[in-house]
This record gives C-alpha cells, sequence and structure tokens, in this order.
C-alpha cells in the first residue's frame, strides 16, 4: 500500500476520530487515542499543516431553515478544453447555489449539487450554463428526494469496516 503521505496509525485514529466528531475535545482525542493532550494538538496541527485535513464543517439541515431544492447534475460538454473547463469551474465556485462540483469520468463530465429555491430558479442557473460559451451540451436533472446515506467521511484504511 503506497501513501502520498506516511502516517502511522495514531495519525489514521485521529483523522478516524475528527472524521466522526469535528467537535470532539482535544482532551477526549487524546484519550482516544492514547496519547498526552500536547502531543495529540500537536498531531492535529501538523495534519491540518500537511493538507491532510482541509477544514472542519457543520452538517446543517438546510430543509428546516429555508426553502430548499436540490439539484444533482450531470453535466456534458461539447468538446473536452483545459480552458472550457477552467472557465467553468472558476463560474462554478463562484456560484454561491453550485455546493459541490466534481469533474468525472464517464457519459458525463461534471457532477453538480445544488441548492435552490424552487425548479424557476433551478432554470435560471441552467440557462446560464448553457447561455455562456463552456461548451455544455446536455444537463441532466436529478432532484433530492431523501438523503439516505450522508457523506459521513472517507475510509481510510483499505480493511475499514463498512460505515
Amino acid at each position: 500500500m503506497s501513501h502520498k503521505d506516511s502516517l502511522d496509525r495514531i495519525d489514521l485514529k485521529i483523522l478516524q476520530a475528527l472524521q466522526e466528531d469535528a467537535q470532539i475535545k482535544n482532551r477526549d482525542l487524546a484519550d482516544q487515542v492514547a496519547l498526552s493532550p500536547s502531543a495529540c494538538l500537536r498531531r492535529v496541527r501538523d495534519l491540518e499543516e500537511r493538507g491532510l485535513i482541509t477544514g472542519y464543517r457543520a452538517h446543517v439541515a438546510i430543509d428546516r431553515i429555508r426553502a430548499a431544492t436540490i439539484v444533482i447534475a450531470q453535466l456534458s460538454f461539447d468538446r473536452h478544453s483545459v480552458g472550457r473547463f477552467m472557465e467553468f469551474d472558476a463560474w462554478a465556485s463562484q456560484t454561491p447555489e453550485i455546493v459541490e462540483s466534481l469533474r468525472v469520468s464517464g457519459h458525463y463530465d461534471y457532477l453538480l449539487r445544488v441548492v435552490v429555491s424552487d425548479i424557476h430558479d433551478w432554470k435560471r442557473i441552467m440557462r446560464e450554463m448553457t447561455e455562456r460559451d463552456f461548451g455544455v451540451e446536455k444537463i441532466v436533472s436529478n432532484f433530492l428526494m431523501e438523503d439516505m446515506k450522508p457523506f459521513a467521511g472517507y475510509p481510510l484504511t483499505q480493511n475499514s469496516p463498512p460505515r
């Protein structure tokens, strides 16, 4: 098994614990991974500095806060051009309704997760995608009905038990 970054079992335990509860207190995390609080904090800071921990987020129940329709969109481009993809990426990162953008292989070039108020709001964004010169050829829209297994973290080893 090759790693880009060398991690020992304690680093992996720290990463797993933080994926499960990003708000865990350092003292509790230290107890969980059998380190002193100061050594544990040094390791967490090192993992952050190395870019292995890229952020901490709360999972928000958006539907309890505002009217929200979540669209999972599959996009195909007419030509594959790095320049067009970069322009699209820049536009998508500046569009607040697009909360996730993934460039993928297969039948489609991108998967987007988009949060809009309603179908009219989604049509506005689709129109903008197709009217700009990105080369978007096809958009398949899927509307999220229920999030059955939300993302809860990555398996950190190949032999990780299913979550």
